[in-house]
């Protein structure tokens, strides 16, 4: 059996640091920016950047339809900070005009732990990738402010101002962290992905 094909859309955000991370986990990463690419793929990671301007790219490179339909029929997709809000059905702090992937019956808050300046750190526990809690790096971070019944909390903050607030779920085949784990040396985040895709 072939491993996984795991793409990271590549229009704007980290995209390099994800592949890298896939490549560890067992599956092959490709970047995707184009509709060809998009539909050669097995699962897709939506990296961290600013989530306005991923959208437009998206509509300007006639994208987001594809994705959408695609995630509709089932295509896994992982979202990282920006990725979460654009897997989110509704955002809150948003511009009037911002769009999104959707998918995920979530309510998000854009910045919601404040300025990059305020970026942090965080042990998050997330007992689903293992016992150990995960080393969360948190950048102009959103968190989940409301979920749906199908949507399953997978990590909340420790701690803090900010404590208890929903920063890891899950939803079928849409998984969202509101921190970045490839910039961390641990990949239980990427592989549980990848177990998620060849599932």
């Amino acid at each position: 059996m072939r491993p996984p094909i795991i793409g990271v859309l590549a229009l704007q955000g980290d995209a390099r640091e994800h592949l890298r991370r896939i490549a560890s986990s067992g599956a092959t990463g490709v970047a995707v920016r184009r509709r060809a690419e998009l539909d050669a793929i097995d699962g897709l990671i939506l990296p961290g950047g600013e989530s306005t301007t991923i959208a437009k790219l998206l509509n300007r490179f006639e994208l987001m339809e594809p994705l959408r339909a695609r995630i509709r029929a089932g295509l896994p997709v992982y979202g990282s900070c920006a990725g979460m809000i654009l897997l989110a059905d509704r955002i809150l702090d948003a511009p009037a005009d911002q769009d999104t992937i959707g998918g995920m019956d979530v309510t998000v808050r854009r910045n919601a732990f404040g300025r990059q300046v305020e970026s942090f750190e965080n042990e998050v526990p997330i007992p689903a990738v293992g016992q150990c809690s995960f080393a969360a790096v948190f950048i102009r971070a959103p968190w989940v402010e409301q979920s749906g019944p199908d949507v399953e909390v997978l990590g909340r903050v420790s701690g803090g101002a900010a404590d208890g607030k929903v920063v890891a779920v899950r939803q079928g085949g849409l998984l969202a962290t509101s921190f970045h784990p490839e910039l961390t040396d641990d990949g239980r985040i990427h592989s549980f992905f990848v177990d998620m895709v060849r599932g």
